[in-house]
């Protein structure tokens, strides 16, 4: 017998696992973490929070309502954090650090293969300076390589 539960209660139950210190592995589904995460086939390797900096992709909280796995993309100096998925080309969540569950380490790949997240990678700095273009860039990704 297989049980569906909502994915708001199924993360509650993750967050009670990475506060008793645990690392947890969480499919991801979507495409807003592409190209670095691929949703519906890869999966993120959580652990306990960390103090967020601009690049963490992290598990958090947002607008009061869901969860989201995205990246920090700036943090006001009020503690407001920004968050954005690397596959969107606008769009962005609020936060604070309160409202982050984890932080994620490593993608899995289906085979198991772990990489780590690029955070302050040149591959993810230079991804975020083409958000002018990252529409065209993501069809062709999405036609070429999915």
């Amino acid at each position: 017998m297989q049980k569906t539960v909502s994915n708001n209660v199924a993360i509650a139950a993750v967050a009670d696992f990475i506060k008793e210190g645990r690392h947890v592995i969480l499919p991801v589904k979507g495409f807003s973490m592409h190209p670095f995460i691929i949703g519906g086939k890869e999966s993120v390797e959580l652990v306990p929070p960390r103090q967020a900096q601009v690049g963490d992709v992290v598990l958090a909280w947002v607008d009061g309502c869901r969860y989201v796995v995205h990246r920090v993309i700036s943090i006001a100096p009020d503690g407001k954090i920004t968050l954005m998925g690397d596959g969107n080309i606008i769009g962005t969540e609020q936060c604070t650090q309160k409202d982050i569950v984890a932080t994620a380490i490593n993608v899995i790949a289906p085979n198991g293969k772990k990489r780590p997240l690029p955070n302050d990678s040149n591959s993810w700095k230079l991804w975020n300076k083409l958000k002018p273009v990252r529409r065209w860039l993501l069809a062709v990704y999405r036609r070429v390589w999915l």
